[in-house]
């Protein structure tokens, strides 16, 4: 079993920043990969942000430039910068964690409203 606690969502303002976390425990070990997708009110879940415990990203076209996601040194731990947030941005925010079993978070709720 691998457990995922999601923290640093909350309300911001248009164009402005937030920092999500991600901390993973429990059965991890090999080549798994982390990320974050995110659900808004009737929309389908969807890909944020992925990283590789080797580092590699991949990140989807309307988050590239804006958001970063990145590894915690020593930790399974995964974080998501976002800048110069939308409106359009507001959503639930998962994180995952994947190797040949799959794990989501409770989720971190993001709004970008002024």
């Amino acid at each position: 079993q691998v457990q995922l606690v999601e923290s640093g969502g909350g309300l911001v303002q248009p164009g402005g920043s937030l920092r999500l976390s991600c901390v993973a425990s429990g059965s991890i070990f090999g080549i798994y990969v982390m990320g974050w997708y995110r659900e808004a009110p009737g929309k389908e879940r969807e890909l944020v942000a992925t990283i590789t415990n080797g580092g590699s990203t991949n990140y989807a076209d309307f988050v590239k430039g804006r958001f970063t996601i990145s590894k915690g040194n020593g930790k399974n731990t995964v974080y998501l910068q976002m800048e110069s947030l939308k409106p359009e941005d507001t959503a639930v925010y998962y994180c995952n964690f994947r190797d040949l079993r799959t794990y989501w978070g409770q989720g971190t709720q993001v709004t970008v409203s002024s």
